[in-house]
């Protein structure tokens, strides 16, 4: 990247506006004129015929070579047609200046009105270069740093000519058997809504229509991380305290922080597909929530309803889902086949295909599409954006900050940085691909740096590095299934050799970055393949142990909890995962990641959650008691419990105070000191429990935390403040209420480890 960054932006200003488009069409007038977005959207509203209109509604996902000639039949040929014709609003995983421009050029200078296309992408964790995958930014619980990464991920697929990403996804979930669950946030609702905000303020900026940001969109409305037996597209089937408690705010704070689209989910509620659900897109988010932006289907979900027994044929799902407030069809083919006919045979008001275009017009121009349609179209600003050092430095740092340390016994860890023999095992320590994570389509295999790398740098210790086994046979690219290595173990006697010789073993174990994602559910959640036998094995020879998972989703590692001394969660982190563990494994870095999951000791115990609810037997009443809610084979608690994680050095929790300052405001403080003998930074976390309401709550609420860095035995009082907003709840009518009562305020380093008082309410 060039050093003079202001002659660059000169540079790439110059060449776009020399890419403007330079026609007479009758929308040149609008874009330039004065009039509000409103007024510019109703304009052109008024020029287009229905058709056109529909096109608008409609998205097609990127269907040919842009570079060789033009599709002479079939879909793509169709579809090739439609785009010339102006009945295509958007397209997706059309990517690169090059590709963006030559299909942006036909909708711009080849249609009657010359609306540009909104381009759509998976912006997931990054463009090319990645961040952690998002359950492990959720780990970080660093706001910033995970609104940073938005940003940089905007500012890379922006320059590549991308306006659009289909995130973040906010779906709460409880299963770590759901493949999906590696791109939330994890199971509680309020760290989720908070990073729900972060990412789409990161990802919108203060200025839509700046060079460097995108739309943002909501994903899935709603329920999808609910489905049955934790299986991608199954069944949902919660009840409503749960909807508005648990599954809703997320969204609601996307709403708030201003996100420019929603899609809805595959799964059904209450008997009615999300596409064709007009109480959750019509009633909730657009009437009670005021949501102004549009919404747009899943990958054909507008047919998927004729699947599930909602919808007959194509036209009937179609208007279903137009009247139901789907305002986009994504690759159903649907609505530039059917609405038209169903407008005009009196089945769906035109009124409802005005509302769906006013609202994608209206996001196309607060993008600056119709100012500039061929935004990011220089390809030498494409070149010196992508895989720059800033970025790289922003996907560094919150990879570091996402690691948590689950096990340090002896404080094995850091490692000393001289001196020692320190040997590498296991197929994902050398892997560059694996890391990357799913949800990486942009990116090129074997671009991430390894742990192999990472360690590497460090020349004061010996390294030496075994296989051990591999833990994917054969190619790894986007397949539906990977081949798992369950018998090749021919490995194990150089590992076991190399372990030998080691004062310490690293150990790199987990899944592969494909084994997580969309359609990836597993009802197995231990260490793939004979990861578990390699493990044991080098246990035997040498039990000085450091486990690094690589994985999308919490594991069931109960053996290794039991056996191994220290133990590190450093999930899939991105184009710079080797060095961001190498930094933590070193003590460049402190870890500080606290998890955004509960980890279970068995899958028999999933879904499992902290803020569960108590039963009418919720606890032992008496010893040898057979007769209350319990497993008569496991502990009904996690291995590892929501917000643990451990740091080189520790602290203290001390003198907490609970007061009223207001009528409903309870002010809490509390003293966190370092106990130990270096720097560290702690998240302190507060959670509630309303002890008797019209309506259960659980047994503890996340309601704050608060990040606080603080030197060897110094301390710091943290304040929280609880007010309705964080007292108060959502009845089964969907009224937010605040009931008078007695409260337990909890405040510590984890939904564990906590100090405990009590408050009224009047």
């Amino acid at each position: 990247m060039k050093n003079n960054s202001l002659y660059s932006l000169l540079i790439a200003f110059i060449l776009v506006a020399s890419c403007k488009k330079q026609t007479n069409n009758s929308e040149d007038n609008i874009s330039n004129s004065g009039d509000s977005i409103e007024n510019k959207v109703a304009q052109l509203l008024s020029k287009m015929t229905l058709e056109e209109k529909i096109g608008q509604m409609n998205q097609y996902n990127g269907f040919w070579d842009v570079t060789g000639p033009k599709p002479a039949n079939g879909d793509a040929a169709k579809k090739y047609e439609h785009l010339k014709k102006g009945y295509v609003g958007s397209m997706l995983n059309v990517r690169g200046v090059k590709e963006v421009r030559a299909v942006q050029k036909i909708a711009v200078e080849e249609t009657r009105l010359g609306i540009p296309l909104i381009i759509g992408f998976d912006v997931i964790h990054g463009y090319k270069t990645l961040s952690p995958i998002p359950l492990a930014e959720a780990a970080s619980w660093d706001l910033e740093a995970i609104k940073k990464s938005a940003q940089v991920a905007a500012k890379e697929s922006a320059a590549a000519g991308i306006n659009w990403t289909f995130a973040p996804m906010v779906d709460i979930s409880r299963d770590a058997r759901w493949g999906r669950v590696m791109e939330g946030a994890g199971e509680d609702p309020y760290l989720g809504s908070k990073i729900a905000i972060a990412r789409v303020q990161g990802f919108q900026g203060d200025d839509l229509s700046s060079h460097e940001t995108i739309a943002a969109c909501a994903k899935h409305w709603a329920g999808y991380g609910f489905a049955e037996a934790g299986r991608d597209y199954n069944t949902v089937d919660i009840g409503t305290s749960t909807l508005y408690n648990i599954i809703f705010p997320p969204f609601k704070a996307a709403t708030e922080a201003g996100v420019k689209t929603f899609m809805n989910s595959f799964n059904e509620l209450n008997g009615i597909p999300a596409t064709g659900n007009v109480y959750l897109q019509r009633d909730i988010l657009k009437d009670k929530w005021g949501f102004d932006g549009f919404v747009v289907s899943d990958w054909g979900s507008i047919n998927e309803m004729i699947a599930h027994g909602y919808a007959k044929d194509k036209k009937h799902a179609s208007e279903l889902s137009v009247i139901a407030g789907s305002d986009m069809d994504m690759e159903s083919y649907a609505y530039v086949d059917e609405l038209a006919n169903l407008v005009r045979e009196g089945k769906v008001k035109e009124s409802l295909i005005d509302d769906a275009v006013t609202r994608i017009l209206k996001v196309k121009f607060e993008l600056g599409l119709f100012d500039d349609p061929y935004k990011y179209c220089n390809e030498a600003y494409e070149k010196e954006v992508t895989g720059s050092q800033d970025i790289h430095d922003a996907v560094l740092d919150v990879a570091k900050k996402s690691i948590v340390l689950l096990k340090n016994e002896n404080q094995i860890l850091p490692l000393k940085k001289e001196g020692q023999h320190i040997a590498l095992i296991g197929a994902l320590a050398a892997d560059k691909t694996s890391p990357l994570g799913s949800w990486r389509i942009a990116a090129e295999d074997n671009t991430a740096v390894s742990v192999l790398e990472g360690l590497q740098k460090y020349t004061g210790n010996k390294l030496t590095y075994a296989k051990g086994a591999d833990l994917v046979i054969g190619k790894t690219e986007f397949a539906i299934e990977l081949n798992i290595n369950t018998q090749d173990k021919s490995g194990f006697p150089e590992a076991i050799e190399t372990a030998k010789r080691a004062d310490v073993v690293v150990m790199v174990l987990g899944e592969h970055g494909f084994q997580s994602g969309e359609a990836r559910s597993r009802t197995d959640l231990n260490l793939p393949g004979v990861q578990q036998e390699l493990l044991e094995a080098v246990y035997k020879v040498n039990k000085n142990i450091v486990l690094v998972l690589n994985n999308g989703r919490p594991l069931t590692i109960t053996w290794a909890d039991k056996h191994i001394p220290a133990i590190v969660e450093a999930w899939h982190l991105g184009t710079q995962s080797g060095n961001a563990v190498a930094q933590v494994l070193y003590g460049d870095y402190n870890p500080s990641g606290k998890l955004p999951m509960s980890f279970p000791r068995n899958v028999g115990q999933v879904p499992i959650y902290y803020n569960y609810k108590n039963t009418g037997r919720p606890v032992i009443p008496a010893p040898n008691e057979v007769f209350w809610s319990h497993y008569i084979d496991e502990s009904n608690d996690p291995l590892y419990p929501f917000g643990h994680g451990l740091s080189y050095t520790t602290f203290s929790y001390n003198n907490m105070i609970v007061k009223k300052v207001a009528n409903e405001t309870i002010e809490v403080s509390v003293d966190v000191k370092n106990t130990g003998n270096i720097t560290g930074k702690e998240v302190a976390q507060l959670y509630i429990q309303d002890l008797f309401a019209s309506v259960t709550r659980p047994v503890k609420e996340l309601k704050g935390f608060k990040m606080v860095e603080l030197k060897p035995n110094h301390q710091k009082t943290i304040k929280f403040s609880l007010t309705e907003k964080e007292l108060g709840f959502y009845n089964n009518d969907g009224e937010f209420i605040l009931e008078p009562g007695e409260f337990k305020v909890y405040v510590g380093g984890s939904s564990k480890t906590v100090l405990e008082s009590k408050f009224n309410i009047e």
